[in-house]
């Protein structure tokens, strides 16, 4: 197996190849690097048969769909991520094959819902699930810690304690630990019970990262336009959000509400299908087509996407343009499909 770390330095970005069939995988490629991976293949004579991200990253760009247009490798994600164009959606014990290489996929949500980790041979590409000496921030919207701890102590440590442990973000110049060593000494982990897991978690402090606000966003939405009016932190926490029960209910009432869904139009259409009554504006459309829905400005309008991220997007938007009753399906055609509620296609 071929095995590189790309970025050489805080951010981590991985190449699996498999030295027989010169097939490789890119793991958590930033997108300022694109130049130096296509480089770094070009000089091992492999092919890019994969780009998977970890999760959703909320500190830089992925580079995955520039790498996607440019070498026609599919992306890869867990089914709960929010972005548009992820051409291969797994799940928990789903494997992934590059060449001979076969990559498991461990679902380890808690840093984001839509975390994975990657094990290979002798060792385990741990996202920001599992740091060295460290674990992940869970105060992210949709983090949750006690899903981390779960994630951590029930799978992570489920592994030989010889697995090599190759985390997406080290601070402090480690290069890799192995899961013997982090269940022995990581100090957020070891020893402590799930709540006290919880508790420190949960009281942190940690400030935001400094990119967020030019990260976050467009890799939710894959949107690479720079002048898309993403809202600010604050304008996304106020959006009211409702279950897929709660907008049934909405539903059945006169008059009811419009119901705006902000996907590509592939989605719309696609497997998770649509709502039935629902419009379709694209998110990266909405600011110049609000005005298609001007009518609705004082009445009811529930937002939907696939996992509930964009829509929050296009409903701090349309708050921001004057829109007075905005909500959004929390969860999106994810939870609504998986609660067997209606759909067309």
């Amino acid at each position: 197996m071929l095995f590189r770390e790309l970025n050489r330095g805080k951010c981590k970005t991985y190449l699996l190849g498999c030295e027989k069939t010169h097939k490789a995988a890119l793991v958590d490629p930033v997108k300022e690097k694109v130049d130096r991976y296509l480089s770094v293949l070009a000089y091992y004579g492999c092919t890019l048969d994969a780009i998977i991200d970890t999760h959703t990253h909320a500190d830089h760009r992925t580079g995955s769909w520039e790498l996607h247009d440019l070498t026609g490798a599919p992306v890869v994600m867990h089914r709960r991520a929010p972005a548009p164009h992820v051409d291969i959606h797994v799940e928990d014990g789903q494997t992934l094959s590059v060449g001979d290489l076969v990559l498991q996929v461990l679902y380890t949500p808690g840093h984001t819902p839509d975390g994975i980790c990657l094990y290979v041979n002798d060792r385990v590409l741990t996202g920001d699930t599992l740091l060295i000496h460290g674990t992940g921030r869970a105060d992210f919207a949709g983090g949750d810690a006690g899903a981390q701890y779960d994630a951590i102590t029930q799978k992570l440590f489920a592994l030989p304690d010889e697995t090599l442990v190759f985390p997406a973000h080290d601070y402090r110049g480690h290069t890799y630990s192995t899961i013997g060593e982090e269940k022995r000494t990581n100090p957020r982990v070891a020893g402590r019970t799930r709540e006290e897991y919880i508790n420190l978690m949960n009281n942190l402090g940690l400030p935001l990262p400094d990119k967020i606000q030019e990260a976050l966003q467009p890799n939710q939405s894959a949107i690479e336009d720079e002048s898309m009016p993403f809202p600010s932190l604050a304008e996304l926490n106020q959006v009211r959000q409702l279950t897929p029960q709660e907008v049934k209910l909405r539903l059945d009432r006169f008059p009811s509400p419009l119901l705006l869904d902000v996907r590509e139009p592939e989605e719309f259409s696609g497997e998770l299908g649509h709502i039935p009554g629902s419009i379709l504006i694209p998110l990266r459309e909405l600011p110049a087509r609000a005005q298609e829905i001007e009518a609705y400005k004082d009445k009811d309008i529930i937002v939907i996407c696939r996992a509930g991220v964009r829509s929050t997007t296009a409903a701090a938007i349309l708050t921001g343009l004057g829109f007075e009753h905005v909500s959004n399906l929390k969860g999106g055609m994810l939870d609504w499909s998986d609660q067997n509620l209606p759909v067309e296609r």
